[in-house]
């Protein structure tokens, strides 16, 4: 058995892939299956339908990536049809989680014949749809977008063989499920076609999602009963919310805390933490829902190389990084949903790997400690806040924001009519 206590001792060789895609698996480095891995391919290749339910950073997306291309390669394609007919379909909840799976995809797909395109809102609006128009055999996206280019005619669903949803429970937090509903509607029935779907919970809205638009699906779930990775140390203190700004600073001074993501549950939380950070010579990145596209996809691949230590975001990155060496997670603010409290520390300790997680239960957020201990199982170590947590930081430095940023009702906010009417005088 492989020496990684991540990994069974079931290698690729022994599934019966074929062998563009273990040429393309070996030189990525893998010999050996996750145990999502383990339990979903030989399933999936034998053309059976997968609703699965792993811990998040085990493998998931390559699971489904490599019963993908296995199917498309051992089923032709309609070489009758006319028009843009993707053969596989993959749909992803953000952005981020869209850009990874197509970068996995391109990686472990390497050495088969597949076109592979990605649509994805916030940037990219006609390049992407060029991407689609010249033809594309698997396509990978959000909802939004997919619809978008679909109405179009950009490509049509009438020959997709294989049908994927990856996180599928954000897609009901996120309000897509009418959407994925709407492109399950317009595919071949679930019989002609293999249906995966993976997520990190696999709970009742999800499980219906499943056995509605697939075809009897077999439910995989691995280590339902640990919700938590084993190598994440978890971590508790009990602060007042004057003393979370100091605390923060001083735990990462006095922790090696090379790579870190700091959570918080708003964008102005966040803007304060970052502030503090750089008032006290921490460099650091915001991440946060209205940050332009390019500018992210920008600053995750400074963070992936180390060029910054620490993001601070909201929940929108809490999903869909696949960032390795990610030493610690901080939770500013406990997230009210126990799930978001598994995706956020789910940041680190990926792959096998270890990490800690540290939380802070202050005044406004300390009611959500029970239910997350509750949903994961066990109680959260608590740690003491010393003095030397408390030791004096520097002031934080101030938040330029640009008019767009004002207040609709500031006087550099939006023209009222009398000054538009004054504008078109002169």
């Amino acid at each position: 058995m492989s020496e990684d206590k991540h990994l069974t001792d079931i290698t690729f060789d022994q599934l019966g892939l074929c062998q563009e895609l273990l040429k393309g698996i070996h030189e990525s480095g893998f010999s050996y299956c996750t145990p999502i891995q383990a339990e979903t391919l030989p399933i999936a290749l034998a053309d059976k339908d997968i609703a699965g339910q792993a811990q998040t950073g085990t493998g998931k997306t390559a699971a489904f990536l490599l019963a993908t291309f296995n199917h498309l390669l051992k089923h032709a394609g309609d070489d009758t049809s006319t028009g843009n007919n993707p053969r596989a379909l993959i749909i992803a909840p953000t952005r981020e989680l869209a850009i990874q799976i197509h970068k996995d995809a391109c990686q472990l797909g390497q050495y088969c014949d597949f076109r592979t395109a990605v649509a994805y809102g916030g940037t990219g609006y006609e390049e992407q749809r060029q991407t689609i128009a010249d033809g594309v055999d698997i396509l990978i996206g959000t909802p939004g977008r997919l619809i978008d280019y679909f109405k179009q005619k950009v490509y049509n669903l009438r020959h997709i063989q294989v049908m994927v949803v990856d996180e599928a429970d954000r897609m009901f937090d996120l309000g897509f499920i009418s959407d994925i509903r709407y492109l399950f509607r317009r595919m071949p029935s679930p019989e002609k076609r293999l249906n995966l779907l993976f997520s990190a919970t696999l709970n009742f809205k999800v499980t219906e999602l499943a056995y509605e638009h697939m075809n009897q699906p077999q439910m995989i779930k691995i280590e339902a009963d640990k919700v938590t990775a084993d190598k994440v140390k978890q971590t508790v203190y009990y602060t007042a919310n004057s003393e979370k700004i100091p605390v923060l600073i001083n735990l990462i001074k006095s922790h090696d805390a090379s790579r870190s993501i700091i959570f918080a549950n708003t964008k102005r939380m966040v803007e304060k933490i970052w502030a503090s950070l750089e008032g006290n010579d921490i460099k650091a990145a915001i991440l946060s829902g209205d940050v332009p596209q390019k500018k992210r996809q920008s600053l995750l691949k400074r963070f992936q190389e180390g060029e910054l230590p620490i993001l601070v975001a909201t929940d929108v990155a809490a999903r869909g990084l696949h960032i390795s060496g990610v030493s610690h997670v901080f939770n500013f603010d406990l997230p009210q949903d126990p799930e978001d409290y598994v995706h956020r520390i789910g940041r680190t300790a990926r792959a096998g790997a270890s990490g800690d997680a540290i939380s802070f239960a202050c005044e406004d957020s300390a009611y959500s400690l029970p239910d997350i201990e509750e949903y994961i199982g066990h109680k959260i170590e608590q740690q003491s806040v010393t003095t030397e947590l408390l030791n004096e930081i520097r002031p934080a430095v101030k938040i330029a924001r640009s008019p767009r940023n004002r207040p609709a009702n500031s006087r550099q906010g939006k023209p009222t009519n009398k000054s538009r009417r004054r504008q078109q005088r002169h």
